[in-house]
């Protein structure tokens, strides 16, 4: 309540903060929709004795700064809680949330790292009010519920989620919501000590097709280990392998300026020099935005004259062929 009295800057009148918050929020939900509800406003101000109570319990404590109106505090507080969203707009939300803080809709910078990291820490140990621990226990995500039947999921550099059931139980969550949460993470690895090394009970949707040699295969770029990219090319490997992002190998070695990394992948594999990866960013602009003039003049020079195979056998036999000579020599 005490910070509530001082949101955007102390002097602004409850009118004005409350539009800085709801403008704030806006942002946060990609200019989806995000209203106030008079008729929650006013049941909230007449029902709200306990809200009153630890205000006046503060007050006594002297934990308002000189001259603070506690009412127009608690009116303010009462008018934030009856914002009101769609599940669509509360989604956008918890997405950016799930990216760091930039808005997938805008692409805006909407929070900064460390208010992303506070928010989800605190939402991961008292979202869900006094069903936090179980929730933390057996979801393992960071989540905040609502008396109206909502929940708001965050899976961290995956997504976020807006559940909505009204049903409620004693503690004041959706019932069907909780059960959702929890199938979940039953069956996807996002529970936040899922991730352990070789545990593979669960499906893991952010390796494209549950392929376990995506990864390995991205590592070898990531290192320059040519030979072994020699080695998966001649194993039928998909050069053009995505992750999560949509990013392929020639993405990395673009953005890591390996020069001879992005040769090999155009004039061997003949790879499409130009994929997009969730961004919409190429390989071209990758070595754009590090400045890898080299990389760039040559994905140039393969852009302007690609053409997609026809005959993918032969391409493949072609493509061994030059592979082995490389191997030789």
């Amino acid at each position: 309540i005490v910070n509530i009295g001082y949101i955007a800057q102390p002097y602004l009148c409850n009118a004005e903060k409350f539009d800085y918050v709801l403008n704030f929020l806006k942002k946060m939900a990609g200019n989806e929709y995000v209203g106030f509800s008079n008729a929650t406003f006013q049941s909230e101000r007449e029902s709200g004795d306990r809200n009153f109570a630890i205000g006046y319990y503060l007050k006594e404590k002297k934990c308002f700064p000189t001259g603070t109106d506690m009412t127009a505090v608690l009116d303010l507080y009462f008018q934030l809680c009856s914002i009101e969203v769609t599940c669509e707009s509360a989604s956008v939300m918890a997405a950016t949330l799930a990216n760091g803080g930039f808005c997938p809709i805008t692409g805006e910078r909407v929070l900064s790292p460390e208010a992303v990291r506070d928010t989800l820490s605190l939402m991961h140990s008292c979202g869900m009010y006094d069903f936090s621990g179980q929730f933390a226990f057996h979801v393992g995500l960071p989540a905040k519920s609502g008396v109206a039947g909502g929940i708001l999921l965050v899976v961290p550099n995956v997504m976020g989620i807006m559940c909505w059931s009204p049903s409620l139980d004693k503690l004041g969550n959706s019932v069907r919501g909780i059960q959702f949460c929890t199938d979940l993470v039953s069956l996807f690895n996002f529970h936040n000590y899922d991730n352990l090394r070789h545990f593979t009970k669960k499906h893991d949707p952010r390796r494209e097709g549950g392929d376990q040699r995506v990864s390995r295969f991205l590592f070898c770029f990531y290192n320059v280990f040519i030979i072994h990219d020699c080695r998966f090319a001649l194993s039928s490997v998909d050069m053009e392998q995505q992750d999560y992002d949509s990013r392929t190998a020639l993405h990395i070695a673009a953005a890591e300026g390996h020069t001879e990394v992005v040769r090999f992948l155009l004039e061997a594999c003949k790879v499409n020099p130009g994929p997009k990866d969730r961004w919409g960013n190429t390989p071209i602009d990758e070595a754009t935005h590090f400045g890898h003039h080299e990389v760039l003049a040559l994905l140039q020079e393969y852009n302007s004259k690609y053409n997609p195979p026809v005959n993918a056998g032969a391409d493949k036999e072609s493509t061994e062929k030059h592979l082995d000579g490389m191997l030789e020599t």
